[in-house]
């Protein structure tokens, strides 16, 4: 058991300890580093690359933004095997449904918690 928080623990760090080199060495804006993340699990996913990470990292690698790419590449997969073309537009949703979901609950939470001020 404790091995298992270990390994999720080192999966995790490793994945944010690059993604902060990333930060630090170049000069590319956050949004973009995170459009690179999501883009790079789904491609890492789409050549099988991923899933082994997946399967020994578990949670350590499902979650940071790679995860979330290789969670709509996955989908997509699996909608297209079973509706065929359509499944190109309804699998990345369908898979990561309750991630985005939570994700609004959340920040509307914090929207009613927090009081945002405009700096002028």
């Amino acid at each position: 058991m404790l091995v298992d928080y270990l390994r999720v623990f080192i999966t995790g760090g490793v994945i944010c300890a690059l993604v902060q080199l990333l930060m630090e060495k170049t000069k590319m804006m956050p949004g973009r580093i995170m459009v690179l993340l999501v883009c790079s699990g789904a491609i890492l996913g789409m050549l099988g690359i991923y899933k082994p990470i997946v399967d020994f990292g578990q949670a350590g690698a499902t979650v940071p933004l790679l995860g979330f790419g290789y969670n709509l590449w996955k989908g997509v997969k699996e909608a297209v095997d079973n509706q065929g073309f359509f499944g190109l537009f309804t699998g990345g949703f369908t898979a990561s449904a309750v991630g985005i979901s939570g994700s609004m609950v959340f920040a509307f939470l914090a929207s009613l918690v927090c009081n945002s001020k405009i700096k002028k």
